[in-house]
């Protein structure tokens, strides 16, 4: 077992380096045993810091605690610009490290101000994948966007995704190494983009075109690749409002045909998350496929027959039951893994489905209503009402007390 890490100060810096570091920067350095650091980050240290400089491990978030537990304490990360707006002072957070936080100016912040964009006029997104499919989330005519690249082929790869998806007239901006005496700035649109961006910048985009932008649940059918196993808008959106997404709470889609109800819950806000259980193989890369393609592609996809598949899975706080209902034992995983005050919402379209969701009913009560959606359709030279197949819908919530 590794020894407990030491006690853990991160300190912001930015491209202007050493010389802009307020005093409390600069003292801790100065004490420190361990300098902790990109390259980069590394090299804006004067030869006056004599602390032994340690690169980030790779992976990071698996190779931290380990090497923490190894390094002669005091130990002082640097971090770019704020460690908490999308750094790696949330990263040491979330892994359970001790840190005390000095930031400095973020990268975000001196991007607003030489934009003259006001804070909450604009979004932050930190770009990790290569297609920068993080992006697509915050797609919608006159929004503006700031991208924390992942390095200089992000801008290259925005262009392209935003051509894809019919947003071509978005004006971007590159703000190179903002802050030092190299800080830059290059103008163009997505249609036009010819980028050659320095590696450490900002994107700013004012997003301009049409496209898929809505954040409400019930998104087109057609905005989904599917095989026809596709929760339809209408149904879809009266499931997500049952199952109430919130910030920071996990969904579980069960039986999840092309991925709608638990993209659609991850698209509510950046902090919803969600798994998809998928036991056909081409659906589960479908699911995949959609998750990229509208913006939330941290959807975690699981191969497999519920309820096996369920064991292993962290605690929901929400679970919609799309398929497989009627399969031994599925109905009854769910329930019991439910989080106090969890939301349950199942669909069944079988006489025999709607059967079991009426005991269900009957026995713990909750909510029980059909669904019946009719769209216009040609009849010959006239038009007609065409039918889809009635749903029936059981929602329940778990009792706040239960344990």
């Amino acid at each position: 077992m590794p020894a407990a890490p030491p006690p853990l100060t991160v300190v912001g810096i930015g491209a202007d380096g050493w010389e802009c570091l307020v005093p409390a920067s600069r003292e801790a350095l100065a004490a420190a045993a361990t300098v902790l650091g990109s390259p980069r980050q590394l090299d804006l240290l004067p030869t006056a810091i004599t602390a032994r400089r340690v690169v980030w491990p790779t992976p990071l978030r698996e190779g931290l605690p380990e090497l923490l537990a190894s390094l002669e304490p005091p130990v002082v990360a640097l971090a770019s610009g704020d460690p908490l707006v999308a750094g790696v002072g949330s990263t040491l957070i979330d892994l359970g490290i001790p840190v005390t936080v000095l930031p400095h100016v973020s990268s975000a912040a001196l991007a607003r101000a030489r934009m003259g964009w006001p804070a909450e006029s604009c979004a932050v997104v930190r770009v990790a994948r290569p297609d920068a499919a993080e992006v697509r989330r915050e797609l919608a005519p006159g929004r503006r966007v700031l991208v924390l690249s992942r390095d200089a082929t992000t801008p290259g790869a925005v262009a392209v995704l935003l051509k894809e998806a019919g947003f071509g007239a978005t004006r971007m901006t590159v703000l190179g190494d903002l802050g030092s005496a190299a800080e830059s700035r290059e103008e163009t649109t997505a249609e036009d983009a010819d980028l050659d961006p320095p590696p450490l910048h900002v994107l700013a985009l004012e997003i301009d075109g049409e496209g898929v932008a809505s954040w409400a649940p019930g998104l087109p059918d057609d905005a989904y690749e599917h095989d026809g196993q596709l929760t339809k808008r209408d149904v879809r959106a009266a499931a997500l409002a049952r199952l109430a997404p919130v910030p920071g709470q996990l969904l579980w889609d069960v039986g999840a045909g092309a991925g709608s109800v638990g993209i659609e819950w991850m698209r509510a806000h950046p902090g919803c998350r969600a798994v998809a259980v998928e036991s056909h193989p081409e659906r589960v890369a479908r699911n995949r496929r959609n998750a990229v393609s509208l913006g939330v592609p941290g959807l975690t996809v699981v191969e497999g027959h519920a309820p096996a598949a369920l064991d292993d899975l962290p605690r929901p706080d929400a679970v919609f039951v799309g398929g497989g209902a009627t399969r031994d034992g599925v109905l009854d995983a769910c329930l019991r893994a439910l989080s106090p005050g969890g939301r349950l919402v199942v669909h069944g379209v079988t006489l025999e489905t709607e059967a079991l969701l009426a005991a269900r009913h009957a026995e713990l009560g909750g909510e029980l209503t059909r669904i019946s959606v009719e769209t216009a359709d040609a009849v010959g030279s006239f038009r007609g009402w065409a039918p889809a197949r009635t749903v029936t819908q059981w929602c329940w919530v778990a009792p706040p007390d239960r344990r």
